[in-house]
Order: C-alpha cells, then sequence, then structure tokens
C-alpha cells in the first residue's frame, strides 16, 4: 500500500524526484517547465479565501452579475461535521465534512502550512462519493460520528479564474471570494467592500460566538433552529472583522 501524505510540500519533493530519472534527456528549458507543473499540481490542495458579512445582499449580486460573472445557480446545502470519541479532529483545527447539495462529497480540512493572515488559508482534500447515506455509514463504522449539522443557501458565481458565493446562512448574509489573493483583494475593492472589513473565521465558529452571546440552547446549525430566535446579529459581527479588537474567547479553528 503506498503512503499519502496531505503535506504540499512533501508531495513536490517527491514528485520533483521522480522528474529526475531521466535528466540527462531533458533540456534545461524542460525541467524549468515540469517543475512550475508540479508547484501548480501541489497548490490545487490549497484553500484561500476571505468573507464579508453583508447586511443587504442584493446590492452586491447586482455589481457581481453587472461584472459579468457567470452563476451556476442557487441551491441548498447539508452539511456533516464528523469528529472522534476523543475529539481530535478539532484538537487538531481540522475537519471532516460530508456536504450534499446537487451532488455528496468528503471533505478534509487542516491547517496550511503556509498561514496568511489577510487570508483564511487551508490544505483541502475533497471527493465526491455516490451517496450520502452509505458514505455517513462508512465514516460511522470506522469510528467517527455526525458531531453537529450546518445549513445554507448558496448561490455560486465564477468570475475568471474565481469563485464568489453569495452564502445566506440561519445567522445573517455572507459574501466568500476564493481564488488567488490579488484577485481576491481586486474583486472586494471592485465590489465596493473594505478590505479591512473582512472575515477570515469560519461559519462555525460565528455560530459557537453567537451561540454563547445569545445563551441559544441548541448547537446544530439548521434555519429551522433560528426560526424560534429573535436575535440581532450585527453587533456579533463587527467582532470578526479584520480591523476588530480580539475577541476573548473566540473560537480560530479550521472548521467550515
Amino acid at each position: 500500500m503506498t503512503a499519502f501524505s496531505t503535506d504540499a510540500s512533501s508531495f513536490r519533493i517527491k514528485a520533483l524526484a521522480l522528474t529526475s530519472v531521466h535528466d540527462s534527456n531533458i533540456t534545461g528549458s524542460q525541467k524549468h517547465a515540469g517543475r512550475k507543473r508540479l508547484e501548480t499540481l501541489s497548490m490545487k490542495h490549497i484553500e484561500t479565501e476571505v468573507k464579508f458579512y453583508l447586511p443587504e445582499i442584493e446590492p452586491v449580486r447586482n455589481i457581481i452579475i453587472r461584472m459579468g460573472a457567470e452563476s451556476t445557480g442557487r441551491i441548498f446545502e447539508t452539511n456533516l461535521r464528523f469528529e472522534d470519541a476523543e475529539k481530535n479532529l478539532i484538537q487538531r483545527q481540522s475537519l471532516l465534512r460530508l456536504r450534499k447539495d446537487t451532488r455528496t462529497r468528503l471533505t478534509f480540512k487542516a491547517p496550511s502550512n503556509d498561514p496568511d493572515a489577510e487570508f483564511k488559508t487551508l490544505k483541502e482534500l475533497e471527493v465526491e462519493v455516490s451517496d450520502f447515506a452509505t458514505m455517513r455509514r462508512i465514516l460511522e463504522a470506522l469510528g467517527f460520528h455526525a458531531e453537529q449539522i450546518y445549513e445554507k443557501w448558496r448561490e455560486t458565481f465564477v468570475f475568471q479564474a474565481t469563485t464568489l458565493c453569495l452564502d445566506a446562512m440561519p445567522f445573517g448574509n455572507f459574501l466568500e471570494i476564493e481564488g488567488e489573493k490579488t484577485a481576491i483583494k481586486d474583486l472586494a475593492d471592485r465590489l465596493g467592500l473594505l478590505w479591512k472589513k473582512r472575515i477570515t473565521a469560519n461559519y462555525l465558529a460565528i455560530f459557537e460566538t453567537i451561540r454563547q452571546e445569545f445563551g441559544l440552547p441548541f448547537t446544530d446549525l439548521t434555519f429551522e433552529n433560528f426560526d424560534s430566535t429573535s436575535i440581532d446579529v450585527a453587533r456579533v459581527m463587527q467582532r470578526f472583522a479584520a480591523d476588530a479588537e480580539p475577541v476573548a474567547g473566540r473560537i480560530s479553528d479550521h472548521r467550515q
């Protein structure tokens, strides 16, 4: 059995070693091109993004459409966050998630080896699976359990090499921008969003702060649970902006 490492640098070193087997028959320019392709391949498993809280979603959506971004549709997501009995995943700031929308995908996320305070940057591995219920049973047979449910409505837009997601969460609306760092900054500026108001926390961390702030009795982030509450989260959201003072006790894990 071949060992698999999620460490991008480890993957890059091993892959480059394979290219040196017949180095005597490869020109300098070919070697350089090969290394660049491998560098790009290793970065495919790195997720780089930021979010912005949107008191009103339609003005931003209209600008996105006028820019020429292409909508791939608005869909409802059900997500299960899995954990083991010792809660090793959250202790390692990692996420094991099973998502169902128009497809079913299993995702693993972990902290990046090269973190950047300006962005949310994670290692991400994802695979599409054919059956949500069966995949859940497999994970449970391996010793994991569904620790938390969270839901969202998401409309996804594609603009050049960047993805923009308008997310309706049970506690508010957000724009998530994912792509290259310079492209993310450029799009935020074009959309009239202040960079200092960006959010790098994930939705579950935001929810946990809201839950503690308002003494909410539930731990699942569902629309049904929030239908029975009447709270104003605007003041809480201000704490997660990049220019905010550090929040005592803020959860800073990488569950998304």
